[in-house]
């Protein structure tokens, strides 16, 4: 730490003669072990350095190594007062040089000169991570077209917050930008935050929408949050990182442990969870690479320095295709600024605003203006027949009890036949909105299967867990819940459906079956089956130990033939699969 002192006002005072990097070369990357760096100006003895410090120069002065990582070049005024003797021409080359004037100005670079953690830190851990992302180009080709659209928002806030730099890299690590990312441990958005933790900050959560992957709202709540840590941990920005993945209970026993043991409690020595211990790696490495990507031959694409987007207050629910059309936007492009909406519109009781393209928000502020309230949704009115009840109505309407009720003013579930109710609608086909959450859930479903599987549609009943329908179908919790876009300790609920892949080796299909056999239970259960490209009525029939005629009668058909994609209602003893 003494060293990194010293060397900042060596670099301030002129001495800075050439630029190097202190990184390692790529060329390092592709042995088992990366080759140690020497430490900047590591031919300056210290007592040398030391003597210069307090003004009485050595006898002999090496020349020290400039190192952007350290130097500060926002006092290069001072470059004439410390050397009158240079040649001008070499003054002015010193007073102008700028180790970051290879790079293009854009977001990166703003980074790149933002970064506070130190750069020159070498371990182990880091150096596989480097390794990783050198090797990983269109990874982040990929990273940088999503990051394009929120990192200037994020600078922003990190830097009204007076925030290091660093932690805009945060995203990459949690979700590589992505904000509909979902964890196997229930956390959501580009920020990945667990619904509880969501709660504390109030992000709020239900059908309508998300606010863990709203992206002012998560970005705000993530930097409220870690900024908590900062403080429960005295300043340490590390602490404070791994205590935003694993949690701030799980690093401070880590702490207690080494502090028994009369080990360090730095970040470096804490024995903690595998991914924590990756996890402030990761975000040392991107650095480093963002800091020099040519030392590890990457090349990041440019970030705009200008807005993505502007936020545009909308007064009330608005149904997001019309919204799109009004901003010219392409639908899906919409939600991907706004992915917190789950539904085809916006949450009834907020947040009443929208992100929208920044050279669109003019344009559409001002259709805004134009559109009366009661036109930004389309409603349906139904009329109440004998047997209805308010679940089916919302079932048909793929909506929730609670929105007929809201929308209608109805202060129970009791309706009467003959009487009217309005249902909020789309205004456009369902498969118009392809990133709401079902849509999104729908092609998980379909892309979860393989040549030698079959998907079944399971309609969720009271009283059923993942583990009980994992062993009906002889598959495991994990693979039921990631099929269905769901983490494994996820709550289901009767009517939902699930998807689940069942593998054409009646091995498994004759294990769950004897297992249901010595439970001395019968198993029927309505599920849902695509067809399949090949697929006939006896071949189906076969498959799942039903009758023709019953298929014919529960989905009603006759002989005509089958179209892949179809869907088919069947009523399976599963304890009689074949």
């Amino acid at each position: 730490m003494a060293l990194k002192r010293l060397l900042i006002p060596l670099a301030v005072a002129g001495f800075v003669t050439s630029g190097c990097s202190t990184l390692p070369a790529l060329s390092s990357f592709s042995q088992t072990t990366a080759e140690s760096t020497p430490e900047p100006g590591a031919d300056v003895s210290e007592q040398a350095l030391v003597e210069r410090e307090l003004g009485a120069a050595p006898e002999s002065e090496p020349e020290p190594i400039f190192d952007p990582l350290l130097a500060d070049l926002s006092a290069t005024e001072y470059l004439f007062d410390t050397d009158p003797d240079l040649a001008a021409e070499t003054l002015r080359t010193r007073a102008v040089y700028d180790p970051y004037a290879q790079y293009p100005e854009d977001l990166y670079q703003t980074l790149r000169r933002g970064f506070q953690f130190d750069l020159t830190l070498e371990d182990p851990r880091i150096t596989s991570q480097l390794r990783w992302y050198a090797s990983h180009q269109s990874y982040f080709n990929r990273v940088s077209e999503r990051a394009g659209r929120y990192m200037f928002h994020i600078v922003a806030e990190l830097q009204a917050r007076d925030m290091p730099l660093d932690l805009a890299l945060l995203p990459i690590v949690e979700s590589a930008f992505d904000p509909f990312a979902y964890s196997h441990g229930s956390a959501a958005g580009m920020w990945q935050f667990i619904p509880s933790t969501g709660r504390m900050f109030g992000l709020k959560q239900d059908w309508w929408y998300d606010g863990r992957r709203d992206v002012v709202e998560s970005t705000r709540a993530a930097m409220e949050y870690l900024d908590q840590l900062n403080d429960m941990f005295d300043g340490d920005w590390l602490l404070a990182l791994a205590a935003y993945n694993s949690g701030p209970g799980t690093v401070m026993r880590a702490m207690r442990r080494n502090r028994a043991e009369g080990n360090p409690t730095d970040f470096w020595h804490l024995d903690l969870p595998r991914e924590t211990e990756a996890y402030v790696p990761k975000m040392f490495a991107l650095a480093k690479l963002i800091h020099a990507p040519e030392t590890y031959g990457i090349e990041l694409p440019l970030l705009d320095t200008e807005p993505f987007f502007e936020i545009v207050d909308v007064g009330s629910q608005i149904d997001l295709a019309q919204a799109a059309a009004m901003a010219d936007m392409d639908l899906s492009d919409l939600y991907l600024l706004n992915p917190g909406f789950n539904q085809w519109a916006t949450n009834p009781e907020g947040p009443h605003r929208l992100l929208v393209h920044t050279d669109k928000a003019t344009q559409f502020r001002a259709r805004l203006d134009e559109l009366p309230l009661d036109s930004r949704m389309a409603w349906q009115r139904y009329t109440i027949e004998p047997g209805d009840s308010l679940l089916t109505i919302a079932r048909d309407f793929g909506v929730t009890v609670d929105i007929i009720q809201d929308a209608n003013d109805l202060n129970s579930s009791l309706i009467r036949a003959g009487d009217a109710l309005m249902i909020p609608t789309a205004s456009a086909n369902s498969n118009a909105y392809s990133m709401s959450a079902d849509q999104r859930l729908a092609r998980r479903q379909n892309a979860s299967g393989s040549a030698d599987t079959n998907r079944v549609d399971y309609i969720v009943q009271s009283g059923d867990s993942f583990w009980d329908i994992s062993r009906e179908f002889g598959v495991t919790v994990q693979s039921l819940a990631r099929w269905n876009n769901m983490a494994p300790r996820d709550v289901i609920r009767p009517g939902q459906t699930l998807a689940v892949w069942v593998s054409n080796d009646t091995s498994s299909a004759t294990a769950s079956a004897s297992s249901s056999v010595r439970n001395g239970r019968e198993v029927v259960r309505k599920v849902g089956y695509v067809v399949r490209s090949g697929d006939s009525l006896s071949r189906i029939a076969n498959r799942f130990n039903v009758r023709i005629a019953d298929i014919q009668s529960w989905n009603t058909i006759g002989q005509e033939y089958l179209q892949p994609g179809q869907h088919l209602t069947l009523y399976v003893d599963v304890t009689r699969l074949q």
